[in-house]
């Protein structure tokens, strides 16, 4: 029996129960959907890329020293992987003590860092996909990742970063984003670049009137 543990317009996610040697583990699943409005040899082409890109943006990751679920397997449309069973930060950030909140600060600006020097864009920065496991902060979910190192896609990828805790943790706004900062200055070399892209993409959503 599989448990959907959550669905979007581009995946579903479950839980399986699987055998290794003597054990049972939980794995996750994410499968992709088809979709009944394209071409069928069109549909099949783009859930195999980006299946594929998924995959291996993770596996990168992991080598790059960011916590992120162990690729297990992967057929054409789906990736079976580690179960990470944890506290999503989006969940427990608010009510954590400061003494706490400061290290989660630390970890995400680290791990941002490590994605960034490694040529990974996650796309979708958000406490949402940010999980506290054993004192490790784990990113998931890089389904809208990609590969790059430009300064303008490195300062879009803080940028969502910036408007998540705007919009769920404004209380610590200002403490989160100047830490993860500092962080990521000290760990990225090209960081001053992509911080001045930031100021520049705030200024023209500011401008937008967004």
């Amino acid at each position: 029996m599989h448990k959907i543990i959550a669905q979007g317009a581009e995946a579903k996610l479950y839980l399986e129960k699987k055998r290794e040697g003597d054990e049972e583990v939980t794995v996750l699943v994410k499968d992709r959907i088809k979709k009944s409005y394209r071409i069928p040899e069109l549909d099949q082409k783009i859930r195999l890329h980006r299946t594929r890109h998924e995959a291996n943006l993770i596996s990168r990751a992991r080598r790059a020293g960011v916590a992120a679920p162990l690729i297990l397997d992967t057929s054409e449309f789906s990736i079976n992987m580690e179960y990470i069973k944890g506290k999503r930060i989006k969940d427990v950030l608010n009510d954590m003590p400061d003494s706490e909140r400061m290290l989660v600060y630390q970890l995400i600006g680290e791990a941002a860092a490590r994605l960034h020097s490694a040529g990974i864009i996650h796309g979708d920065m958000t406490t949402s996909n940010m999980i506290l496991k054993n004192g490790r902060l784990y990113i998931i979910d890089f389904g809208l990742g990609k590969f790059s190192k430009k300064p303008e896609d490195q300062a879009t990828d803080l940028y969502v970063l910036f408007e998540a805790l705007k919009s769920t943790h404004f209380k610590h706004l200002e403490q989160a984003w100047a830490k993860v900062l500092k962080v990521y200055k000290q760990k990225y070399p090209n960081a001053n670049e992509v911080l001045t892209r930031i100021e520049k993409i705030k200024h023209r959503r500011r401008y937008m009137g967004e």
